[in-house]
């Protein structure tokens, strides 16, 4: 499984999902030292349901993907990363807040999504270069460990049967898992 979610974020993970897969992290996403205030838990919920929006099948924050970001900030991420991540999370509630005159939390779907592909293409004015990167791969990566991701978006097959390597993908329309 968790092949497959590097996979889905290019083949490399970014070191603190790296260091927390191999020290066995537990995927239950208990926040055990809570790190975030909750106008950082709302934003950060909000860039996570933007990244991974609810759809025919749920969305981030079903998957309790805030509660991993959360937790994989205070457990595995060091200081400079966490800076890294929150000095994006500030630059991208900043810009809502001059641009929109809101939080980004309650900014419309498309000013949200303006907001994050400024971010995805580092063009976003105070926020670090890699920051939102550093964001993208916590979604997927959360949200795809999750019971959601696995059992709900791509379709958990306890026992798979053959394996068809050329199955026309267009006849399933879904990634599965095992």
């Amino acid at each position: 499984m968790l092949t497959g979610i590097l996979a889905m974020v290019g083949g490399v993970a970014i070191a603190p999902i790296a260091r927390a897969m191999q020290a066995g992290m537990d995927p239950g996403y208990t926040v055990e030292k809570p790190y975030m205030t909750d106008d950082q838990r709302k934003l950060t919920a909000a860039v996570s349901e933007r990244i991974i929006p609810t759809t025919d099948t749920p969305g981030a924050i079903a998957a309790g993907v805030p509660a991993f970001i959360e937790m994989m900030l205070s457990e595995w991420y060091w200081q400079d990363e966490r800076d890294l991540v929150m000095g994006g999370l500030t630059a991208i509630n900043a810009f809502a807040q001059t641009t929109y005159g809101k939080p980004f939390a309650g900014a419309t779907p498309v000013q949200q999504d303006a907001i994050l592909t400024l971010a995805m293409d580092k063009q976003l004015t105070g926020a670090p270069a890699d920051a939102f990167e550093h964001l993208r791969q916590m979604v997927i990566f959360g949200y795809y460990s999750s019971e959601i991701g696995c059992t709900i978006e791509r379709v958990y097959l306890p026992v798979p049967g053959r394996y068809d390597g050329a199955y026309p993908y267009a006849d399933v329309n879904r990634v599965f898992s095992s």
